[in-house]
């Protein structure tokens, strides 16, 4: 892994094919995933109606992860983001580290999605999940890797169509809530406290449901990955930032605080999905087809994102020497198709992994990216506390700014501390974090070693904040 070379970088440029509106959805929808529409209903179990506050506590923390990135990425866009401002924040081992952990957690996302998307499909279609679920991954990669615009136009669709069912279901909530939507059999706010109170579960379950909902939350960060291949990426990136706060109120905690009014929180139906619950409650026509559609749309634009971002950071990593550099090769359309193909033949592996091998196989693999996300936040605040100096001092326009700096950035890493001392108290979530960190550890002791071997690019690179800004 040496260097980047001034050849590679020659036949080695992204392309800038995405334009503003597919930019703009796909922050809107990036956090519109299966996990709002089929994961909520877990978090709802754990917390009953307190999960309110559960997921209003993940999405602060969100929120103020997403200010940091986006100071940083408005000053020196990147499609490497988060791991290359650590490389150049907290050196080579910091951005290496975060850029092969975030980029195994998207491979796992790609089979993730898959299967449940193949589950659908085989029961639409007659066929066996695992084919399905292997020709929608090609399907999709095929067209990641004719350009850029075509996954940005087909996550456009499909973000748009997320968007007008999250709108809609939201919509008719409020209807039915006011008593005001015809044939409706659910109204009011009485289950908000009449089924053991608003903290039924005690108080320490919206800790539990927490840790649910703040995963829910990931993809919101893609968006400062995408903008670097557009052709305007600091004002995208400064308008997606700006528009955060709105998007993960009115999707998450609007559509949420709709579910937990109209149906009780123990309710027998909400193990079929709590969106599914709310709209047989609403009795509409068709609830059970309706949310199948939705969910698979949402889990194709999920699977489509993940092949995206996985295999833009591969080729960041690849820029920066962390990575093979015939993985830095890009077609004439500016397409990281080796980035591509690697990602994908390892997303496959993983996914024949949950059809061949016993099922504690995936599981397992499930688990060593349980706290990647809570990773990322941490190393995001760390490398703002320190990039923020760097960058005034570079002469760098700060478009977007972290409010109260540096008290507001302590904070956020206390509290991403403090959630990992929770979660380490959780049986069920302590086994995730053990193969999280022993993941961790690893790679962290692979950066480490490339760092001290070869220290005069490691220091370069720490040195010069703009070298794999595009």
């Amino acid at each position: 892994m040496d260097g980047v070379s001034n050849s590679t970088q020659a036949v080695g440029e992204l392309g800038h094919g995405l334009k503003s509106r597919q930019v703009a959805m796909i922050s809107i929808a990036g956090v519109i995933g299966a996990g709002l529409f089929v994961g909520s209903s877990n978090a709802i179990a754990i917390a009953g109606p307190a999960v309110i506050v559960s997921y209003l506590l993940a999405a602060t923390l969100v929120v103020l992860v997403m200010q940091m990135l986006g100071e940083m990425a408005t000053a020196r866009p990147d499609t490497g983001s988060f791991s290359s401002y650590a490389d150049q924040g907290l050196g080579r081992w910091a951005g290496f580290s975060i850029g092969w952990l975030y980029w195994w957690f998207y491979v796992l996302v790609i089979a993730i999605e898959a299967i449940v998307a193949g589950e659908i499909l085989a029961g639409w279609l007659g066929i066996s999940p695992w084919i399905a679920a292997f020709a929608i991954t090609f399907a999709l990669v095929a067209s990641n890797c004719l350009s850029v615009g075509n996954y940005g136009e087909i996550e456009y669709w499909l973000a748009l169509v997320k968007v007008i069912a999250i709108m809609s279901f939201i919509g008719l909530g409020v209807l039915a809530i006011f008593g005001m939507l015809p044939g409706s059999s659910t109204s009011g706010i009485h289950n908000l406290y009449s089924n053991g109170g608003f903290a039924p579960q005690g108080y320490v379950a919206i800790v539990a449901a927490l840790l649910t909902a703040m995963f829910s939350f990931m993809g919101s960060e893609v968006v400062t990955i995408a903008a670097a291949e557009s052709e305007n990426p600091k004002k995208n990136i400064k308008r997606a930032i700006r528009s955060v706060v709105w998007r993960l109120a009115l999707f998450y905690l609007g559509s949420i605080t709709v579910v937990v009014c109209l149906v009780p929180w123990n309710g027998p139906d909400l193990a079929k999905g709590s969106y599914q619950a709310v709209l047989a409650a609403m009795n509409i026509p068709a609830a059970s087809q309706i949310m199948s559609v939705v969910v698979l749309v949402a889990v194709v634009s999920c699977l489509n994102s993940a092949i995206y971002t996985a295999s833009r950071m591969c080729y960041s990593l690849a820029r920066r020497g962390d990575a093979p550099q015939s993985v830095a090769v890009t077609s004439p359309k500016g397409v990281p198709f080796t980035a591509i193909g690697l990602t994908t033949v390892v997303a496959c592996l993983a996914l024949a992994a949950n059809y061949a091998l016993p099922k504690q196989v995936f599981t397992f693999l499930l688990a060593t990216s349980g706290a990647i996300a809570l990773i990322m936040y941490l190393v995001i605040a760390l490398t703002q506390l320190v990039m923020r100096k760097r960058l005034i001092a570079a002469g760098e326009k700060l478009d977007v700014k972290m409010w109260l700096f540096p008290y507001l950035t302590i904070f956020t890493i206390i509290l991403i501390l403090a959630i990992f001392g929770v979660m380490a108290a959780f049986p069920g979530q302590r086994s995730e974090l053990i193969a999280t960190f022993g993941l961790t550890a690893i790679v962290v002791a692979i950066g480490v070693w490339l760092q001290l071997k070869q220290p005069q690019l490691s220091q370069a690179r720490s040195r010069n904040i703009s070298t794999t800004a595009l």
